[in-house]
């Protein structure tokens, strides 16, 4: 992958992430609760994919190193970011039940999106055949995810004690 088409979709990963910290009316604490939170999964990712390449899961062709392409994990941290913020909302609106869906949602999305990378891009990523890449990949998504929450829960509190960020141009009722 060029130097190029990663900066391209960084880009359009930071406008995502824009968009979604307006939609989810995340304050600025939960914002950069959320950063960490992507933060931490790049870091542990940096770990997980030197495991899943000593195993023969997956492997970069373009690189030497044994995790990915360097340019990759600032797409991570706004990619997990966006992610931990979805995950609060959904928590705060419809609790665990609501959580676990959004987990299992992304397990199947992220999986099929991994696979779709790979199918497109072969440069980019190579999967070994074989069920265990799938279930290791399926499980990652959602363990990632959480772990992304569970630091920004850390740094911004919980979902449900967290008031949401006024709209600009809306009014909100004096208190009483």
């Amino acid at each position: 992958m060029t130097t190029t088409l990663l900066l391209s979709v960084t880009g359009v990963y930071v406008v995502g992430l824009a968009i979604v910290t307006y939609l989810t009316r995340a304050t600025r604490r939960r914002f950069l609760g959320a950063l960490a939170g992507g933060l931490t999964v790049a870091v542990v990712g940096v770990g997980v994919e030197v495991l899943c390449q000593t195993l023969g899961l997956w492997h970069y062709p373009s690189v030497d190193q044994r995790y990915g392409p360097v340019m990759m994990y600032p797409l991570i941290v706004l990619m997990w970011a966006g992610y931990s913020l979805i995950g609060w909302r959904v928590m705060r609106r419809f609790g665990w039940r609501g959580e676990t869906l959004f987990l299992a949602v992304l397990a199947v999305f992220g999986t099929l999106r991994d696979f779709m990378v790979a199918w497109l891009m072969p440069d980019v990523i190579v999967f070994a055949p074989g069920i265990a890449t799938v279930l290791v990949d399926s499980a990652l998504w959602p363990a990632l995810t959480a772990l992304a929450q569970s630091v920004t829960r850390r740094v911004a509190g919980p979902a449900a004690a967290d008031p949401l960020a006024p709209r600009r141009g809306h009014r909100t009722a004096p208190a009483a």
